[in-house]
């Protein structure tokens, strides 16, 4: 799952963002292919090309209800003139024994049912007396409600081409013709592809578990009653939703309080489900962050290099931030700011591409795009920091949402952005093209 540990520099080291995600990359292995039924496919990477084994449809078939005819036998049909056939029977989807279509008969047919031999085309039954006798019908009648109407004759008021309404065999996909490509990611549609051509079971690189807990004793659970400088922890409500997002299987660990034991204690426990750990707060340099206690020495004899580093990155915000990897399989774990904004940042910035790496996918980056920088003001940035922003685009624009603290987590929730502000960039004027991540 992981490679090599992180390289290492002095502690007063500033990484930029490419050395920190080229180092977190290197890390980790996509995960191991393994055959799953269809629905516990879903959301995962395909690792072979899928070929179709019958042609779909496997035979021609009716798109609409009505009737299977002969062409000469409606040819110049009309309602002063109608073309009167003698019905035969009924043609039902599934249905094995298929009817005969003469010269002058016609077989009720049902929308995905065979076309019957004999038969060149299909009239709709809106073209038809339904075999009632009483002019345009709108529809046919349930079988189980007039059973007659499956004899008799019927009156039909318009001619049809050869195969009108007729759905080819083969006409979607033919026997042999490539469906998926290997490193498709399994949605609805394509599952049910698999389904149509006969696939239960599928090979792919499975979903990454990735377990998400955050620290800190002030911490405190939805729902539950605020004390006296306590918070709501909503971070590993958030990176549990973004875990998902990216394609994961994630599971939320409540807050952990400021103990370094608990925390590595807690650890140890998860690592039983994790493809991935990710842990939020008590990273930077102040007496209680416990991560950075508990983890700056943890190593496995079982699983020599193996170990966490901690760094100060050349962003904002986000510049504390820890990974590595810990336990006897090496899981890799990033140990991301406590701050709701450095937290989520950091998130899409390191978290998300190594969670796609892990499922296999070539392109594991949010999009990003030149976007015409719409504010007040020109924007600032301090000096050798990049700088990400919250922000709003659409049409070609972007525009700053909330200021730039690192707790402003309301307006984070109406941003779809961020703008990236370069190292070398300490003031941004209006109308200015910027470079602008994705975000949904």
């Amino acid at each position: 799952m992981s490679s090599a540990a992180p390289r290492t520099a002095g502690p007063d080291h500033l990484w930029s963002v490419e050395e920190h995600l080229e180092d977190i990359l290197a890390t980790v292995r996509p995960l191991e292919p393994i055959e799953l039924n269809l629905l516990d496919a879903q959301g995962c990477v395909l690792v072979e090309d899928i070929t179709v084994p019958l042609s779909l449809p496997p035979f021609d078939n009716s798109s609409m209800d009505g009737y299977a005819v002969r062409v000469a036998d409606v040819a110049g049909a009309s309602e002063e003139f109608p073309a009167v056939l003698e019905v035969v029977g009924d043609v039902a989807a599934g249905q094995a024994d298929l009817l005969h279509v003469g010269p002058g008969q016609a077989a009720r047919i049902m929308t995905g049912a065979p076309l019957p031999p004999g038969a060149e085309t299909v009239v709709p039954v809106e073209w038809t007396d339904g075999g009632l006798g009483e002019g345009p019908v709108t529809g046919m009648r349930a079988r189980s409600l007039a059973p007659e109407a499956a004899e008799g004759h019927v009156h039909v008021y318009r001619p049809a081409e050869a195969r009108a309404h007729v759905r080819a065999k083969g006409s979607d996909v033919k026997a042999g013709d490539r469906a998926l490509d290997a490193g498709t990611v399994l949605g609805p549609p394509q599952i049910a592809l698999l389904a149509a051509i006969g696939r239960g079971t599928v090979r792919v690189r499975p979903r990454p578990r990735v377990v998400v807990m955050s620290t800190g004793s002030e911490l405190v659970q939805p729902d539950e009653q605020l004390g006296s400088g306590q918070i709501y922890d909503s971070n590993s409500f958030a990176l549990t939703a973004a875990a998902i997002d990216a394609g994961a299987i994630a599971y939320r660990v409540g807050a952990v309080a400021d103990d370094a034991e608990t925390l590595r204690a807690t650890i140890e426990d998860q690592l039983v489900r994790a493809d991935l750990l990710v842990t939020t707060g008590g990273v930077s340099v102040g007496a209680y962050d416990v991560v950075k206690e508990a983890l700056s020495h943890v190593g496995d004899e079982d699983a020599p290099g193996s170990g966490i580093e901690f760094r100060k990155l050349a962003m904002q915000p986000g510049k504390p931030q820890g990974f590595g990897s810990i336990g006897p399989d090496h899981t890799p774990l990033l140990a991301l700011p406590g701050n709701p904004v450095s937290s989520y940042v950091s998130f899409e910035l390191f978290a998300r591409p190594a969670i796609r790496a892990l499922m296999g996918l070539d392109d594991i980056h949010r999009p990003r795009t030149r976007a015409t920088l719409t504010a007040a003001k020109a924007l600032t940035s301090p000096k050798g920091r990049r700088q990400f922003l919250r922000a709003t685009y659409a049409d070609g624009s972007v525009s700053p949402v909330g200021g730039a603290g690192s707790h402003l987590v309301a307006a984070l929730a109406h941003a779809d952005a961020l703008i990236v502000v370069p190292e070398d960039v300490e003031s941004v004027e209006p109308g200015s093209e910027v470079e602008v991540v994705l975000l949904g």
